[in-house]
């Protein structure tokens, strides 16, 4: 095909686990209209739609196949910017995944159109409708009037759910045919406003309805001034009011409004509003910081001059976000965005207060429990603030993970809160660290990154060692209180000498007691959810399993059921055991449900909460937990890890942890780390603002050695110990990893293929394989699953790895044998 010079080709991503990018060719008509960065619709395939993102333009043809027109263009404006994509190119190069797959976890749903079957009239159709049954007519005379029907809209007008027969068999004869169509998922959000008619803008005319409303209409005149209150100071009697908050300020109905509104007195309109909440409370005015903060602050300023990234290592309560908020102070003074990322959706409820104390509706929150459509809103609201400097609306971005993908223009400081969380990967494609995301975003933005923590990562702290990062060390609580005691419970002991009541040790009983009469709130740390982990028959010792995962059912009392916590599988509690029909089955273990239910029995009177995933999956559930046990309407709170995590709370006498030892013997070389941290952290909910705090530590080994770093709080001792142990054995630091996860149906198709997989991977990493192994888990959805291990020299160039990673994996899922097995690959597993 000859090409003239003003042939225009995209290459574009599309939002698909999909290698590369895909070239069409840009129809005349959008050629001085697109541009990098905005959005296209193109087919993809003989019949999907999907919206595409501009990666580039130019002007070379494809040799190998005939390219696609780009059917349409659904931006004005870039809603990408050139530095979201080199972070996109960044994160598939290191993390082994596709741009598609990049452009699916960063971009909100609402800005990917979806394709919904459509139908519509052949226009070949003969007209003979006598061959047409009944409901077939129907469909018929609706799109004679409609010209374009989706399936749900058939549905309806069947007033029946099963419409596939009839619509093929329309298919069939001939009648309709189908249409693929683009839908907008992102729709603004309307309100309907009310404003005073222009006529009563006079005064004297104002006058005369008032007093007509007096005689004849009292209800209608509440609402007439309830309307002038409202818009006394904007001093505009015409400025258009919500029509709810009118009919809330005056306590009348809607009807009583729409009659004032056919009669001329007000005007409705249908405006665009915002969905995001905004901040109406004084902000206060100063922050002002004890002799510790401020030789920190200084510090982090000056080791700021000369390195890129600082670690402040904080204990618990030491003051770490009043040192924050001093830096954003100084950052946004210089007309510099923030991104303040925390590892969980669930810690935004109290930072998010505390931020907008100081900055009010200067910061903005982005996570995945928003709606799509309120991230479409934070979305355009960062990218105003960089493309529209008069429009702008946020300066600090407050968010989990996702919050890195936003189109930030002109970042001056990352802050990275509890920077030793594991919540920080992401375990689906793309599988990126945020932590270490934001590292490269501060290159391409040259801006300064502040990580803070009580419990660094041992990739962290080893990184301050070597001075790749600067060290800040603030080591002592805010107000000078002192760090919690710590009490330990000898568990083995105690069941030894039946000392044991439930899960409760005495000692722990007898601290609950007193924390409840001195009017004391308390914590139950329990890292297992549901009511019991297992149950079991005691004759013939038979475990219900999950019948598609290997692994024990977790009984849940709510629901009365079984649960899988892998793929959600349930069933009901058996009567007999299903093996011997023994009566005798009993419940193994406990959860935080069991304990809710225990500590009930023992303090009846106590106001007991749990916080666990169970109770917080809808949007403000943690919040509303969170306001309670502030507010003193809660006496006993029971949790998983979700307790553990930058929960500051005034009025906690003591912290319980009920075992301690189901976090320290885990199969991961990351146990004692983790172990270390979570119960680190788990202790500094304590004892905060008043007097001493105390926690109670039960555990069947009390003399371990994290336990004992814990106690006496050796940090040193704990990260050193650390080090030394992974230099000997090569983990990280002192390497990468990288994780091969093959998955398939069938057991002997997944072992000969990991078998060859890691044969292969051997020839280019000699000794630096392990495996293939099955984890701990070893099915799960019905899934066989088998691992393997790459230990990666770090002086090896990461396109090298990569490249020889994609080869290897191109490889098998060519071969004939093993091409329907699945591999996740997972770059620096935590």
């Amino acid at each position: 095909m000859l090409m003239t010079p003003q042939t225009l080709f995209a290459d574009v991503i599309l939002p698909l686990p999909l290698e590369g990018t895909f070239t069409y060719r840009v129809p005349r008509v959008l050629q001085d209209d697109i541009s990098i960065g905005k959005r296209v619709v193109v087919q993809f395939g003989r019949k999907k739609i999907y919206t595409a993102l501009v990666y580039n333009l130019h002007h070379k043809a494809p040799e190998a196949y005939t390219v696609k027109y780009v059917l349409s263009l659904l931006d004005f404006q870039p809603i990408v910017v050139e530095k979201q994509i080199k972070l996109w190119e960044w994160i598939s190069h290191y993390y082994c995944c596709s741009l598609g797959e990049v452009m699916q976890a960063a971009l909100p749903a609402a800005f990917k159109l979806a394709s919904e079957s459509k139908i519509v009239l052949n226009p070949d159709f003969n007209q003979d409708l006598s061959l047409l049954s009944d409901k077939e007519f129907l469909i018929y005379e609706a799109l004679t009037i409609n010209h374009v029907l989706s399936l749900t809209e058939v549905s309806k007008i069947l007033e029946q759910l099963k419409i596939i027969p009839a619509v093929k068999n329309l298919i069939d004869k001939g009648v309709v045919l189908l249409e693929e169509e683009v839908q907008e998922k992102y729709k603004p959000k309307k309100e309907a406003f009310v404003q005073l008619s222009t006529v009563y803008q006079e005064e004297k005319k104002l006058i005369d309805l008032y007093n007509v409303l007096h005689k004849k209409a009292p209800a209608q005149l509440g609402v007439l001034m309830a309307h002038q209150l409202l818009t006394k100071s904007s001093q505009n009697l015409l400025m258009p009011i919500k029509k709810s908050e009118l009919r809330q300020k005056s306590g009348k109905t809607s009807a009583i409004i729409d009659v004032m509104i056919r009669k001329g007195i007000f005007k409705q309109q249908s405006m665009e509003v915002s969905r995001l909440e905004s901040y109406d409370k004084p902000l206060v005015d100063s922050l002002t910081l004890n002799e510790l903060q401020e030789t920190a602050l200084k510090d982090i300023k000056k080791k700021m001059q000369t390195h890129n990234v600082v670690l402040l290592h904080g204990v618990t309560s030491s003051g770490k976000t009043e040192i924050y908020v001093k830096l954003i102070e100084e950052t946004i003074a210089k007309g510099l965005q923030v991104l303040f990322l925390i590892p969980e959706i669930a810690l935004t409820t109290q930072m998010i207060n505390r931020l907008r104390r100081y900055f009010g509706n200067d910061v903005g929150v982005y996570h995945s429990k928003f709606s799509s459509s309120e991230r479409v809103e934070i979305w355009h609201a960062v990218l105003n603030h960089s493309t529209n400097q008069s429009e702008k609306k946020y300066k600090i971005i407050l968010g989990a993970r996702s919050s890195l993908f936003l189109p930030y223009e002109n970042l001056g400081l990352i802050i990275i809160d509890e920077e030793q969380e594991a919540s920080y990967k992401q375990h689906n494609p793309p599988r990126y660290h945020a932590r270490d995301t934001a590292l490269y975003l501060q290159q391409l933005h040259d801006c300064k990154v502040l990580m803070g923590t009580a419990t660094p990562s041992v990739e962290s702290y080893f990184n301050c060692l070597t001075k790749r990062f600067e060290k800040v060390d603030l080591l002592k609580r805010y107000g000078n209180f002192s760090l919690p005691e710590i009490l330990l419970a000898d568990l083995k002991d105690l069941h030894k000498k039946r000392m044991m009541k439930s899960f409760f040790s005495p000692q722990l009983l007898e601290n609950i007691q007193k924390c409840l009469e001195k009017k004391e709130q308390l914590i139950l740390f329990q890292n297992r959810r549901g009511f019991a982990l297992w149950l079991e028959c005691q004759k013939c010792s038979y475990i219900p399993y999950c019948k598609y995962c290997d692994v024990t059912l977790t009984y849940h009392k709510k629901f009365n059921q079984l649960r899988c916590h892998y793929c959600g599988y349930h069933t009901k509690i058996p009567d007999k055991c299903p093996a011997c029909k023994s009566e005798h089955v009993k419940m193994k273990s406990y959860g935080t449900q069991r304990v809710e239910d225990e500590l009930k029995i023992f303090f009846p009177h106590a106001v007991i909460g749990r916080m666990d995933y169970d109770t917080t999956r809808t949007k403000h559930a943690f919040q509303n937990l969170i306001n309670d046990f502030q507010n003193k309407k809660i006496d006993i709170l029971v949790g998983t890890q979700m307790v553990s995590k930058g929960i500051d709370f005034d009025n906690v006498g003591l912290v319980g942890i009920l075992n301690a030892d189901n976090i320290l013997h885990f199969p991961d070389f990351r146990s004692f780390e983790k172990a270390f941290q979570m119960l680190t952290q788990v202790c500094g909910r304590t004892g905060r603002k008043k007097q001493r705090g105390k926690v109670l530590l039960q555990t069947y080994n009390p003399n371990h050695f994290v336990i004992k770093c814990i106690r006496n709080n050796d940090i040193k001792m704990f990260y050193d110990q650390q080090l030394q142990e992974r230099k000997r054995f090569l983990y990280p630091p002192f390497c990468r990893l990288i994780v091969f996860t093959l998955k398939h149906r069938n057991a002997t198709t997944l072992s000969k293929g990991a078998d060859k997989f890691a044969f292969e991977l051997r020839r280019h990493f000699p000794k630096k394989i392990l495996g293939p192994e099955y984890p701990h888990v070893s099915k799960v959805k019905n899934e066989f699953i088998k691992n393997i291990l790459l230990k990666v020299d770090k002086k090896l160039p990461v396109t090298t790895v990569r490249d020889i990673v994609k080869k290897e994996v191109s490889a098998l899922n060519k071969n004939q044998h093993f091409k329907s097995i699945k591999i996740n690959i997972d770059v620096d597993p935590v």
